[in-house]
């Protein structure tokens, strides 16, 4: 059986208006590297603008970008060194717009402080799967009914006269 390799790749990066362009096209080469041009415009378009926002909001430019592939799903990271900025308030706008265009997303502290602000995209076979809710098909064939057991009860509620009454109770 073969099994599929995962993918991993880590930029440190220091954000400035030039480097923007630069890391999006890096990102860009990555992913079609690993067969995955239909998933470019929305992680490049995501972490673009978190690096645009952390750019304008950040006191500490350092930045770190990290995208795993397992052959599912993509998630991209965008971590930054700034104690003081605050997702919530600083970078609504841009997670507005991950929660629009990705699978899912969050954000959280790491070890040093920092904070990390995740997203994912999920794709099978070269093209994008929405996680989406299938309805539950009727079952065609007819199930056989398994007889319940109670003796298992019994033995878990304690000694044979207490066990009647549990199970009359459960009845």
């Amino acid at each position: 059986m073969k099994t599929a390799v995962p993918c991993y790749y880590h930029l440190d990066v220091e954000v400035s208006p030039e480097r923007v362009g630069q890391v999006r096209r890096i990102l860009a080469a990555h992913l079609r590297f690993w067969n995955l041009e239909n998933l470019v415009e929305p992680v490049c378009s995501g972490a673009e603008m978190l690096l645009r926002a952390i750019d304008e909001h950040a006191s500490d430019k350092n930045t770190s970008i990290e995208m795993w592939w397992n052959h599912q799903h993509l998630i991209t990271a965008v971590g930054g060194n700034d104690h003081a900025l605050r997702p919530d308030q600083d970078l609504r706008t841009c997670l507005q717009h991950l929660a629009a265009t990705s699978d899912g997303w969050g954000c959280c502290a790491a070890d040093t402080g920092a904070k990390v602000i995740w997203f994912s995209q999920r794709a099978r076979a070269g093209a994008r799967v929405p996680l989406v809710a299938t309805a539950p098909e009727p079952i065609t064939q007819e199930g056989l009914e398994v007889p319940r057991e109670i003796t298992p009860v019994a033995r878990l509620a304690g000694p044979a006269s207490r066990s009647n009454g549990v199970l009359e109770e459960a009845r």
